[in-house]
């Protein structure tokens, strides 16, 4: 007969303290899966209670499934451990793609992550601090939907001293990430219209296109870039590129390409092109390049960039910079939407880069990146690896590509650098529908430590003979 000492139930009622009691003995197993419980008369006489109490304790047990009665013959102990189980190995399994990823590579050349001691942390509190002192009554304000102007104007700033972009604060819109002002720019574009992506190129822009049930077509690209007569061929209406450092080939788009691109945007009503400058702070040799939207005379490019790759991957703020034509048709149509950056982020962004902190921690990231790239390619082309291999867009980004001279099929090479500890990406992956070239890997090398550069470079050169 169950026994529980009812004189000090504390705050609780007789029938919660006898439910949680029985809960613990069966989360405890000291009631196992179908033992049979006293009945409710038995068990009220034998604890000096009213059988209501019980009652409602055994109601209370049932209805979150510890205990299951069968009519005529009393109440059972629900077989509730390997519920759990199977509940929490369920749980493990929808909650996995949620994860940071596998972190048991010895290099992992897949990851764009930015390592902890690049984000300049001790600068950012003070600036929180500075914020939340000063700004309270702001910081209880609601955002307009493209923003607050601080941080418009901080960035339409940084942009004209920075980048050569001359335009007004009202143009910029900031986002929780460029793939929410994708689906900002679809619904102002409209869903009808025919978008373009360059092929190869990042397979998420595609997803979240086709994710929208818009048509997509697949440009192919050549040496210079996208190609405009197949752009062209496709009848597409809007076109995203991303001219300074393609992903993920590393071309840089010339300028003679450039205005033919132009040209095809002029030449049709409507067309527009979208310009991905996601990484163009991160240039690791010479000046920046010259945007699009900088040589845009017609008004037809729709600037886009991120703070994902200067701050990390985590702050998810970014921006584009409408066209004085789009402006209007954008308030009509969407401002309805709240801004998705909260204000904390944007007033402590804005006034980091009105004093100067922004512009200093890019310098301080290029320097570091600059280093962390010659180590890794040093060790490379000093190791047996470097006889075998040849390496192009170095200097555009953090990311370059590496074709290795080899007979070993791609997959293989693959498959043993994953077996020694090296998860390689193949540049085929990022094509669609036509002959991709083999054994040429995109090598993301922010999140790899370059203190085991010598030995990375033996593991993989073991992979691939």
């Amino acid at each position: 007969m169950l026994t529980y000492n009812l004189m000090h139930t504390g705050s609780d009622s007789l029938y919660e303290y006898l439910y949680k009691s029985i809960k613990h003995d069966i989360m405890h197993g000291m009631l196992k899966p179908g033992d049979k419980l006293p009945s409710k008369r038995s068990l009220a006489a034998n604890l000096g209670v009213s059988v209501i109490t019980v009652e409602n304790a055994y109601a209370q047990l049932m209805d979150q499934g510890y205990i299951y009665s069968i009519p005529k013959k009393g109440y059972y102990v629900t077989d509730f451990g390997s519920m759990l189980a199977e509940k929490k190995q369920s749980f493990a399994k929808e909650m996995a793609p949620l994860t940071g990823g596998d972190t048991s590579y010895f290099a992992d050349f897949s990851s764009n992550q930015t390592a902890s001691d690049l984000f300049p942390f001790t600068i950012w509190s003070k600036v929180v601090r500075e914020i939340l002192s000063d700004s309270r009554m702001q910081l209880m304000t609601n955002s307009p939907c493209g923003g607050i102007s601080a941080l418009r104007n901080s960035i339409a700033g940084y942009l004209k001293a920075f980048r050569g972009l001359d335009v007004q604060p009202e143009q910029i819109i900031i986002g929780a990430g460029t793939e929410y002002l994708y689906s900002l720019l679809i619904q102002l574009l409209g869903s009808d219209q025919t978008y373009a992506v360059e092929n190869p190129g990042y397979r998420r822009l595609e997803q979240i296109y086709r994710s929208f049930h818009v048509p997509c077509a697949r440009i192919p690209l050549d040496a210079e870039g996208i190609c405009i007569s197949n752009l062209e061929d496709a009848g597409a209406d809007i076109v995203h590129v991303t001219p300074s450092h393609q992903y993920p080939t590393g071309i840089v788009m010339p300028i003679s390409r450039r205005y033919e691109l132009l040209g095809w945007a002029a030449r049709g009503e409507g067309r527009y092109i979208i310009e991905d400058d996601y990484d163009s702070e991160l240039r690791l040799s010479g000046q920046p390049i010259p945007t699009l939207q900088s040589i845009d005379l017609s008004e037809r490019v729709i600037y886009l960039n991120t703070f994902t790759k200067t701050l990390c991957s985590t702050v998810r703020i970014s921006y584009m910079i409408l066209p004085k034509g789009l402006l209007s048709r954008f308030y009509e149509k969407l401002s309805f939407y709240s801004c998705t950056v909260s204000n904390f982020e944007q007033y402590t962004l804005a006034r980091f880069i009105e004093e100067g902190k922004f512009e200093t921690h890019v310098n301080r990231l290029r320097s570091h990146y600059r280093r962390k790239q010659d180590l890794l390619l040093e060790a490379l082309w000093k190791s047996r690896l470097g006889n075998m291999v040849s390496i192009t867009g170095e200097r555009a980004g953090l990311h370059f590509l590496m074709r290795v001279h080899t007979k070993v099929p791609q997959r293989e090479v693959m498959g043993r650098a994953k077996s020694r500890g090296i998860k390689l990406v193949a540049l085929s992956d990022y094509y669609h529908g036509e002959q991709s070239p083999e054994n040429v890997y995109v090598m993301h090398y922010s999140a790899v430590d370059v203190t085991r550069a010598r030995e990375i470079m033996e593991r993989i050169y073991k992979s691939c003979i």
